[in-house]
């Protein structure tokens, strides 16, 4: 993970399925859902699309309704609400499902003092709190309209992904001087491939069937997780909370 060159590095890190297991909008309606914005018959519906994006990975047409209504949830609310439902969420939810192999990976990064960032279609405000929990250096995501300081239920531009993640991440590096070629990308997806093309290293995480195909005829690292690592995570916390 080291390289001669004095310049700062990046390790951009995708979120859902790469860090977390599933998706984390989904982990926003549960949360919606306990606090009476989300019907139980959406709850449902979201819990669907979580089993089949673990299950297959991302099909983008098909999970493009599910962000809409997760939009649509957060239509009204105040920045200072979907912050307290955010944290809810993350205490709850996300820490539990959080991978410890690729949080692990986060900290090596900074631990050598590369700059890591999340870079997702997750709205900005979920991201930047994972990256703030995690000690990270930030997070691009999805930017939510907000006008006079409660969210409209619209995107401010689009979802951040597939090609527009390439060009985040091409932006980011020229504000902060960043050499793509030493820079680092992590993901699960296809859709990833215009990022992990981008960098001069590249790690395919639990990839999709796709991206796992593509990544073996490209010579790419893949890295495989297994569910158990996340139990045996949870059980060391419970222990440590119970000394």
């Amino acid at each position: 993970m080291t390289h001669d060159d004095a310049g700062p590095v990046i390790a951009f890190f995708d979120v859902d399925n790469t860090l977390l297991r599933g998706a984390s909008v989904y982990h926003l309606g549960r949360g919606a859902q306990r606090r009476g914005l989300l019907s139980l018959r959406d709850l449902l519906r979201f819990g669907w699309h979580q089993v089949r994006f673990i299950a297959v990975g991302e099909k983008w047409e098909q999970i493009t309704g599910v962000r809409e209504r997760a939009l649509e949830l957060v239509g009204g609310l105040s920045e200072a609400e979907l912050i307290g439902v955010a944290e809810e969420v993350y205490d709850d939810f996300i820490a539990p499902m959080l991978w410890p192999e690729t949080v692990e990976l986060t900290r090596e990064h900074l631990r050598l003092g590369h700059q890591v960032w999340l870079i997702t279609a997750t709205p900005v405000v979920i991201a930047d709190l994972i990256a703030t929990r995690l000690g990270l250096t930030g997070a691009l995501g999805t930017l939510l309209e907000s006008v006079d300081g409660r969210y409209s239920g619209h995107l401010l531009g689009h979802v951040l992904h597939g090609q527009l993640k390439a060009e985040a991440a091409t932006g980011l590096a020229a504000d902060v001087g960043a050499d793509l070629a030493h820079c680092w990308a992590y993901s699960d997806s296809l859709n990833d491939i215009p990022l992990l093309e981008l960098v001069g290293n590249r790690v395919a995480v639990n990839p999709d069937a796709r991206l796992a195909r593509h990544s073996r005829e490209s010579g790419w690292r893949i890295l495989r997780l297994r569910t158990s690592s996340i139990r045996r995570a949870r059980r060391a916390r419970r222990t440590a909370r119970g000394r």
